[in-house]
């Protein structure tokens, strides 16, 4: 059985990136060829050159949702936050909370909106599994609409510990996000600009793209010893019928289809896993891990991953574990800025 600790490795924190570069497409990039076995350096702005003009890439257009919400308990007065996970037909919430203390169902919570000023109540109805809560907003407003008053951006905590800035709200999102749903962004799409897209279109480089939104299962960490055992939190996702058929076109005709993200990935491998590309909407589990033969993609565009994450299994497993091993310490010699708002691979 592969083991949790083989997926381990020692990071100096300064290649934790902060903050994204000023120009997004200035990200460095790690060729990685798995083919050759071989390893070379790029900047994400050279991509309309190293790709073919038979390629397609596949992006996901999930929108990030302000999930982050702070707020007081109004029974003791104590600070509270929340992560909003999910919402139902009936408007309450599933979501995950932090505070000193014990929780009660019936218990009230005074959101605040970004300027710190009372906004509306929130009732913790019940505890559900791994520590999270379904409540009920005490208001009429449509659940998106007050998140997007009221909420933050949902930074993971490496960065800054979680505190965003203004700027966070532009940085933390795809400038081709569309569909709101994700407490997380699809990182390894905030390197691309609109003008870069149309450049890339008009190398003859096909855009595809699909929807998953990133949910906390995406950065669970891994807590069984052997990943067999480990299990994914659903999350949606959607591929539709034509975008479908254009991929099956693609792949007839000679093109590789390039997933952009893990996410990307994790969509198209589920809607392949009876062997050919179909269209899927609903939920996926998937964990990608050794041993798994993609069937969907021919290649990945991705961020450099925690350690110990399912993510850098994903990426080890597609990419050959020891070709993977060298790239990460490649691009630690070299100094590649590494997780959400770091530098990006592309494995082919």
């Amino acid at each position: 059985m592969t083991e949790l600790s083989d997926y381990d490795y020692e990071l100096p924190h300064q290649l934790i990136a902060q903050q994204p570069l000023a120009h997004r497409a200035d990200a460095r990039l790690l060729l990685v060829d798995r083919a050759t076995k071989t390893i070379d350096h790029a900047h994400f702005r050279d991509l309309p050159e190293i790709l073919r003009s038979t390629d397609c890439l596949v992006l996901n257009d999930t929108c990030v949702i302000p999930a982050r919400i702070l707020g007081r308990r109004l029974s003791t007065g104590g600070r509270w936050q929340g992560l909003f996970l999910d919402k139902d037909d009936r408007n309450n919430w599933k979501l995950l909370c932090k505070t000193r203390g014990k929780l009660h169902a019936g218990e009230r919570i005074m959101l605040v909106d970004k300027t710190g000023q009372d906004a509306v109540t929130l009732r913790l109805l019940s505890r559900m599994d791994q520590g999270s809560w379904v409540a009920s907003p005490e208001t009429d407003e449509e659940s998106y609409r007050l998140l997007q008053r009221i909420g933050r951006v949902p930074l993971p905590h490496y960065i800054r510990r979680g505190e965003s800035l203004p700027r966070d709200t532009d940085d933390y999102q795809t400038v081709y996000a569309e569909h709101l749903g994700s407490i997380a962004a699809p990182t390894a799409g905030l390197h691309f600009t609109k003008p870069m897209l149309a450049q890339l279109g008009s190398c003859g480089i096909e855009i595809e793209k699909v929807t998953l939104h990133v949910g906390v299962g995406t950065f669970r960490p891994i807590t069984a010893q052997h990943l067999q055992d480990h299990r994914m939190h659903p999350e949606w996702c959607r591929l539709d019928a034509s975008t479908t058929a254009r991929l099956q076109a693609i792949r007839d005709r000679g093109g590789r289809i390039i997933a952009v993200g893990t996410t990307t990935m994790r969509t198209l491998e589920t809607a392949a896993l009876q062997g050919t590309i179909q269209p899927w909407e609903g939920e996926t589990d998937l964990f990608i891990h050794s041993p798994f033969n993609a069937q969907a993609i021919d290649g990945l565009i991705t961020n450099f991953h925690l350690p110990r994450s399912t993510l850098l299994v994903l990426v080890r497993t597609f990419g050959g574990n020891e070709l993977m091993r060298r790239a990460y310490e490649e691009a630690i010699r070299e100094e590649y800025r590494f997780f959400s708002y770091g530098d990006a691979m592309l494995i082919v």
